[in-house]
């Protein structure tokens, strides 16, 4: 555990997985069938830990393939906006896609439609990894989206035995996504896997229910792969969040906001988590302000632009409730 928390600390993490465009209807509470403006920005489960990190003042680097075109440019250049290293992001050239997202401001039957066909971002191969300098980062981060088809996944199994040489820990964000995926039984095996080979693993109650076979058995999950060593974070919604920690179950509770949207929330979280623990902070406290991010997030349209600083972030904490009880 203490390679993990110092390979956090050291605050340079390599993040693998996908960047994509964002749309989203503008005003608030704006249908997207209705809307007649969008505002675009950065999205992609990945590329939003890595701009929420740079936000907090963490060095990210994102390792991904975006399609040789003005949308997979857009996407490369909003990531250079916040702070992201680029040099590891190849275009591809062909009939490949950066994805798209087109969502709205709106928690009453939220609509997100995903645009993921031939999708760029599975098209990383294991030369890929095998080229980024594993020795300027302290840690890497992958959300499991990577896992969902070749040779991407291929490739971040191959980026995990690279990080396991350098004596890199692995951070797991399970991002379970059924959609981009030929089957559950093969998201089950695969994710299953990733999580074994990984050192802190975040998901939600779920996710951790998908990998077990049952949302009943999630967090019988969980306190399997903590048992083993692993630092373990169980998400909850509402009910917050279960940190398990060398034999112990920390509970926290969030922070309620007025949300605009749902999405976003767990790459803030993740992010806050990470930073925090960087800045000094102790478990509970970066869990309860990864939590705080999350919500922050919710409450505003846009999922990166949205992520907030670390004086956004301690503001809100002096100057709202919470958190709830555990």
């Amino acid at each position: 555990m203490s390679d993990l928390l110092n390979g956090i600390k050291g605050n340079h993490f390599a993040v693998f997985g996908r960047a994509g465009m964002d749309m989203y209807a503008d005003p608030i509470n704006t249908k997207s069938e209705h809307a007649r403006t969008f505002n675009a920005d950065l999205g992609g489960s990945s590329a939003n830990i890595c701009a929420g990190l740079c936000k907090l003042g963490s060095k990210s680097a994102l390792v991904t393939s975006v399609s040789d075109d003005a949308v997979g440019r857009f996407c490369v250049n909003k990531l250079r906006h916040y702070g992201v290293d680029t040099r590891y992001v190849r275009a591809v050239a062909g009939e490949c896609r950066t994805s798209l997202a087109v969502y709205e401001s709106c928690i009453e039957e939220f609509q997100n439609v995903i645009y993921r066909n031939n999708a760029a971002d599975f098209q990383v191969t294991p030369e890929q990894m095998d080229e980024v300098d594993y020795a300027g980062f302290t840690a890497i981060i992958s959300a499991g989206t990577v896992f969902a088809a070749e040779p991407s996944r291929s490739a971040t199994f191959r980026a995990f035995d690279n990080a396991r040489k350098f004596g890199l820990p692995i951070i797991f964000d399970i991002d379970y996504r059924p959609y981009s995926w030929p089957s559950p039984e093969v998201a089950a095996d695969v994710l299953s896997r990733a999580g074994e080979e990984s050192d802190l693993i975040v998901g939600n109650d779920e996710e951790f229910g998908f990998m077990a076979g049952g949302i009943e058995k999630g967090l019988d999950k969980a306190r399997e792969l903590a048992a083993k060593g692993k630092l373990v974070i169980y998400k909850m919604g509402h009910e917050g969040a279960i940190t398990l920690d060398n034999g112990k179950e920390i509970r926290t509770g969030i922070y309620p906001v007025t949300a605009v949207k749902p999405n976003g929330a767990g790459d803030s979280f993740m992010a806050g988590l990470l930073a925090s623990i960087a800045d000094g902070h102790d478990l509970k406290q970066a869990v309860l302000r990864g939590s705080a991010c999350a919500s922050i997030v919710v409450s505003k349209p846009g999922c990166a632009p949205a992520m907030p600083t670390t004086e956004l972030l301690d503001a809100f904490l002096l100057g709202h409730a919470g958190p709830t009880d555990a």
